[in-house]
């Protein structure tokens, strides 16, 4: 039987010795503190798609942060 180890080292030899109810668990755990710092499950656009509007407005800014807001100088 060829052993994790014999293919891969580290890290990823202990990965590959979970059950997949642990690997599952653990990734649970790290998209967890992906979202506490501060990604997004939004998509990314695909340029290369056929479909791609370069002009289409985004739902969140790239860089995560809040946006510019327009203020308004005169009369309503």
């Amino acid at each position: 039987m060829i052993e994790p180890e014999d293919v891969v080292s580290g890290e990823w030899a202990e990965w590959y010795r979970l059950t997949p109810m642990e690997r599952w668990l653990e990734s649970e755990k790290l998209w967890e503190h992906y979202l506490a710092m501060g990604g997004s499950l939004d998509p990314e656009p695909d340029t290369q798609s056929p479909f791609h509007d370069p002009e289409a407005r985004c739902t969140r800014p790239v860089d995560g942060r809040a946006g510019l807001r327009v203020v308004r100088r005169g009369p309503v």
